[in-house]
């Protein structure tokens, strides 16, 4: 018995990709549609009820809301808090991602490990630690006492409650993508009788512009919506050291519903701006990626 030759699979056509997807149509869409049903369910459909309540007493309420002395007080010293944790942020995360990614020494990998360390514990622990150092019981807290500089219930206790709970966010982003670079290109220019400083200005920054804005963009994020570790430590004073998320608390359990859904709503305002520039800063990072690679 003889068999007939079977005929060469056939080619792609150019620029056709093989699917690696082996699922039937039905089990994709049932696949994505308990996605897409659970992310408008937690994810969504709060966002379209803080909104709601927040104009529920109609427009010129909820700018009413937004425009009393104690909110407008949370909203300058939560952008403040931001803005100095940022700063700090984005100078010794640089610093700390530089060292880990370009030089090999003793206790690196416990770098690296003290790096996550944020990561690992609860935003309340930091701030109790927070307290046992800076308060009046605290290691430090009888030589601040009598020096009369506060740092608990004041904005040094709250910036620096901040800058432990987003420090990692600028690190992990620039470590990997600093290790995949190399230091080619700054030995090169080193080579070539350019200065450190220069070196960082002229080739490493902007090899790194978007991570590091990525990075930033994260820590800024969590920056203004931290809540444990800065109630810990800011004593929850009214009109004095409430950020924004500590108002909407405060301002729910007086039930103050509008106002505190008004603060709410301009938080998630904040987070959806910070999601589309996360979105275009992705875009940018892989397209940057692709470009180095070719």
């Amino acid at each position: 018995m003889t068999t007939l030759p079977q005929a060469p699979p056939r080619p792609l056509a150019r620029g056709a990709v093989a699917s690696p997807l082996t699922e039937p149509r039905w089990i994709r869409l049932v696949i994505i549609g308990i996605s897409i049903a659970f992310l408008s369910v937690f994810i969504v459909l709060p966002l379209v009820v803080v909104f709601a309540q927040a104009l529920a007493s109609g427009v010129p309420a909820y700018f009413a809301a937004l425009a009393d002395p104690e909110a407008l007080l949370a909203i300058r010293l939560t952008l403040i808090t931001a803005a100095i944790s940022v700063s700090l942020n984005l100078v010794f995360g640089v610093i700390m991602a530089w060292a880990i990614a370009k030089f090999e020494f003793t206790g690196k990998t416990l770098l690296i490990s003290l790096v996550d360390l944020p990561f690992s514990i609860s935003p309340v622990i930091a701030g109790l630690v927070f307290v046992l150092l800076f308060g009046m019981q605290g290691f430090f807290g009888a030589w601040l006492v009598a020096h009369n500089i506060p740092i608990l219930y004041a904005l040094p206790g709250i910036v620096l409650a901040t800058i432990f709970v987003t420090f990692p966010f600028v690190v992990r982003e620039l470590v990997p993508l600093m290790t995949q670079q190399g230091t080619q290109e700054e030995e090169a220019a080193i080579s070539l009788g350019a200065s450190g400083l220069k070196t960082f200005w002229r080739v490493t920054l902007p090899n790194i512009k978007w991570g590091l804005l990525y990075g930033v963009l994260l820590c800024n994020a969590r920056a203004m919506g931290e809540f444990g570790a800065v109630s810990v430590v800011s004593g929850q004073v009214r009109g004095e050291t409430n950020t924004m998320p500590l108002l909407v608390e405060i301002l729910y359990n007086d039930y103050q519903f509008v106002a505190s859904f008004a603060v709410a709503s301009l938080l998630a305002f904040l987070a959806v701006v910070t999601l589309v520039a996360k979105v275009v800063l992705e875009r940018q990072l892989a397209e940057g990626q692709q470009s180095s690679d070719n």
